[in-house]
């Protein structure tokens, strides 16, 4: 299984998000082609109700507490409920490119 369906899972089993988006962007970054290493995630749920932000974060980082302590490199995190979700137009901005990993 990819560690993007991994994340995809435990997201949907934990959460049931209205709104979910596993983006692999390792492709942006100077690691060997097909890596699954760099992810942003965009969690719409209602489970987030009543959270702060870092609680929002938290929460995801204990439920992918494995996989940041191996194969991910970094995740980038976007946790909105519902009603924030439609506030924002239904997007996120987009990530900055790569500026470091010895790239030249």
């Amino acid at each position: 299984m990819s560690i993007a369906q991994l994340i995809n899972d435990k997201v949907v089993e934990a959460l049931a998000p209205a709104h979910l988006d596993v983006i692999n962007e390792s492709s942006n970054h100077n690691v060997p082609a097909n890596s699954e290493t760099h992810f942003k995630l965009v969690v719409v749920s209602e489970a987030f109700a009543g959270l702060s932000l870092i609680q929002r974060h938290r929460t995801l980082n204990k439920l992918l507490a494995d996989q940041l302590a191996g194969p991910i490199h970094a995740l980038s995190l976007h946790t909105h409920t519902t009603s924030e979700w439609l506030d924002k137009g239904e997007s996120v901005p987009d990530s900055p490119p790569c500026l470091g990993g010895g790239a030249s």
